[in-house]
């Protein structure tokens, strides 16, 4: 047996396991340890190669791990899915994970830094408090509506009867049932003050980031989309082109190809959701905007309105986005929009 030069790290809340070999592939290290003794066991070891699956604690364990002298890859679990033998259990994992980081073929998901993570809790903890008020927004409606009240769509409806439960004179809402509804309206109202200030975090933040200025010029990004581009994204140059992050991100079609023949079907929705979501949203108030003023400097999101329908030209146009984000960033340039010469 030699020295370890491989080692596959499944992690969990309290006891991780190690699976090490050397560098013909014997292994050397199998064994348990608990939290607060990882970090010291790793010191004592000779810098190495670190496989570790990419979960949300992975990126925290990778920064400590590389900070002590050895290489760290995250791997997706689906990825490593392959290499695991007979039963799953925390030892055959972590065997997999050691067999998956020497891969040549592998793919490896970046480590994030602290700031990068800082500003996606900020994003998490939005997206959260939207889910909530668009519950409470959706229970105010129905139990209004069982008394007959209904309002008209969005939020200029719903203010209308958050005003209509404040008013204690309208008698078509019983005492009783008021105070529950007005409960239920303070708390849509304090998730709407919470809201407006993550909103205000994300601004700061975007404006002391050069990358997310960049990103906002073009049509479709704004601070929430920028700022949820540069912390997901980190190295742009790990993708090789933009159709790369396009694909990763989710927006391009499922391919079903055998004998040369090539099936595409509707898009694959793999990679990252969120993102998806943001850059559908954002290419969704593209398309409205030019549906009132036309498309005279976008000749090209004119012919595609006019033969499909319009969350088909959404998604596409949300992939012209993404591979405009991915030359934007690569190339350090700033966004130049089309003159219409340029465009025909």
């Amino acid at each position: 047996m030699g020295e370890v030069s491989t080692i596959g790290l499944d992690i969990a809340k309290s006891v991780f396991q190690v699976h090490g070999v050397d560098s013909s592939g014997a292994v050397v290290i199998r064994k348990r340890v608990s939290r607060l003794k990882l970090l010291e066991f790793f010191a004592a070891l000779p810098p190495c190669l670190v496989g570790i699956e990419a979960c949300p604690s992975a990126h925290h364990w990778g920064r400590e791990l590389q900070g002590l002298g050895h290489t760290v890859r995250l791997m997706p679990p689906s990825y490593v899915k392959a290499y695991l033998k007979r039963s799953k259990n925390d030892a055959n994992d972590a065997a997999a994970i050691c067999e998956a980081v020497t891969r040549p073929s592998m793919r490896f998901v970046p480590i994030k830094t602290k700031e990068q993570q800082a500003a996606l809790m900020l994003h998490r903890a939005r997206q959260l408090l939207v889910r909530q008020r668009t519950m409470l927004s959706n229970a105010l409606r129905g139990h209004l509506a069982e008394l007959g009240i209904v309002s008209a769509k969005g939020r200029n409806g719903i203010s209308e009867l958050l005003r209509i439960i404040a008013d204690g004179a309208d008698n078509r809402i019983a005492a009783a049932t008021r105070a529950i509804l007005d409960v239920m309206a303070r708390q849509y109202s304090a998730i709407g003050a919470e809201i407006r200030s993550i909103d205000k975090s994300i601004l700061t933040w975007h404006r002391s980031c050069e990358a997310s200025r960049r990103l906002e010029e073009i049509p479709g990004i704004g601070p929430i989309v920028a700022t949820a581009l540069v912390a997901e994204v980190g190295d742009w140059k790990e993708f090789r082109s933009g159709r790369n992050l396009a694909a990763w991100i989710g927006l391009v079609p499922k391919q079903r190809t055998t004998g040369g023949k090539d099936r595409l079907g509707s898009i694959t929705k793999q990679g990252n959701r969120y993102l998806r979501w943001l850059l559908v949203a954002g290419a969704m108030a593209v398309i409205r905007y030019a549906q009132k003023h036309g498309t005279k400097n976008r000749p090209w999101l004119g012919r595609l309105m006019e033969r499909r329908p319009t969350m088909v030209a959404a998604v596409a146009l949300a992939n012209k986005i993404a591979r405009m984000a991915w030359a934007v960033m690569v190339r350090g340039e700033r966004y130049k929009e089309p003159t219409p010469l340029m465009a025909a």
